[in-house]
């Protein structure tokens, strides 16, 4: 059974910490997984939190042996010495390099999915990478494909392929736009940008979450999605007529809808994922109901990629205080997804 792999992230920050908290309980997952990093970290890095994780470098066509207590470790070798909690411009190509090495690996064939554990934007910028703006867009630009979906989960959205499901199980919330300022959230916002997204989101509801047609919330731009134009009039030309058109296609869609009250269970119930128009708007609602047990999907690639729901929380890396529920469900999230792809 090809394996899912994990891209340590930043070496200063709460990612190995997490990959070794779960090799050291042996986290319970359908596939084999191993990391993606450098091994002498990881050793160091047990040796401070006090762990006793065994970590096995091999070569990056070797599969994982899985047991408590070891770690298998495809090697990407630190450019300077990492101590935690204090970043360095110098392994941001260190950081890179994991990624892509993870990249690669689910492209051609050798992992099943791929999971990443948080990386630092700064550091990537400041050492050169001006354009970057994280993980979502460098996997778009990676894969060669022109549009992805950035979509997050809480971790009783886990079983949507068990029979008998019928929606509204945990909470999905996907993103029109991702990171940019809110400035310029409104004129990103166009009817083919819209249309793009939500076909992608249906699609991969359909393929990667067994759902046979999705039910999808939108929320509108403005307050009380525009009051009839009184507060924005985005809804009126571009938001409807894009939902009007996409139902025609067969899409099932709501909206779109006041974000202030969607997120309530009488709006919520029935609703396979919401929709919303930018990164806050969605993103403080779910971590609200699910921080620390929720996984970030990017949608609209050829592989499957999961992430934790946080940062590199640089204030607890090294201290043993660090929480790997984010990660642990972004790794069996991979996995079903993974599983929902070689079956289709």
């Amino acid at each position: 059974m090809l394996p899912l792999v994990i891209s340590a992230g930043e070496p200063a920050g709460i990612g190995p910490d997490l990959i070794l908290q779960l090799a050291a309980e042996g986290a319970q997952v359908e596939r084999p997984w191993l990391a993606i990093g450098d091994p002498e970290l990881f050793r160091q890095r047990a040796l401070q939190l006090g762990v006793e994780v065994e970590v096995v470098a091999l070569t990056d066509s070797e599969a994982p042996e899985m047991a408590p207590g070891r770690l298998s470790v495809w090697p990407v070798v630190l450019q300077v010495p990492c101590e935690a909690g204090r970043l360095s411009v110098a392994n941001a190509g260190y950081v890179l390099a994991c990624l892509d090495l993870a990249i690669a690996a689910c492209r051609d064939g050798r992992a099943a999915a791929m999971v990443t554990a948080p990386l630092h934007k700064g550091v990537i910028i400041e050492a050169g990478w001006t354009r970057f703006t994280g993980h979502t867009e460098y996997l778009r630009d990676a894969c060669g494909v022109d549009e992805v979906v950035m979509m997050l989960a809480t971790d009783d959205a886990l079983h949507a392929r068990a029979p008998g499901w019928q929606g509204g199980c945990g909470l999905r919330v996907a993103l029109a736009t991702t990171h940019l300022p809110l400035r310029d959230v409104a004129d990103a916002i166009t009817a083919a940008s819209l249309g793009r997204v939500l076909r992608i989101l249906d699609h991969d509801l359909r393929r990667d979450f067994g759902i046979a047609r999705p039910h999808i919330a939108v929320c509108g731009l403005n307050p009380h999605a525009g009051e009839d134009g009184h507060l924005g009039r985005e809804e009126i030309e571009v938001i409807t007529p894009t939902l009007d058109t996409l139902r025609g296609e067969g899409l099932s869609l709501d909206g779109p809808l006041p974000a202030d009250t969607l997120f309530t269970p009488r709006h919520l119930d029935g609703v396979d994922a919401v929709l919303a128009m930018y990164h806050d708007q969605g993103l403080a609602v779910l971590k609200y109901a699910g921080f620390g047990r929720g996984a970030n999907i990017t949608l609209g690639l050829p592989i499957v990629r999961t992430s934790v729901d946080h940062g590199t929380a640089l204030d607890l890396a090294g201290s043993g205080r660090a929480d790997a529920g984010s990660l642990a469900v972004a790794l069996n999230m991979a996995a079903e997804m993974a599983a929902a792809r070689a079956s289709a």
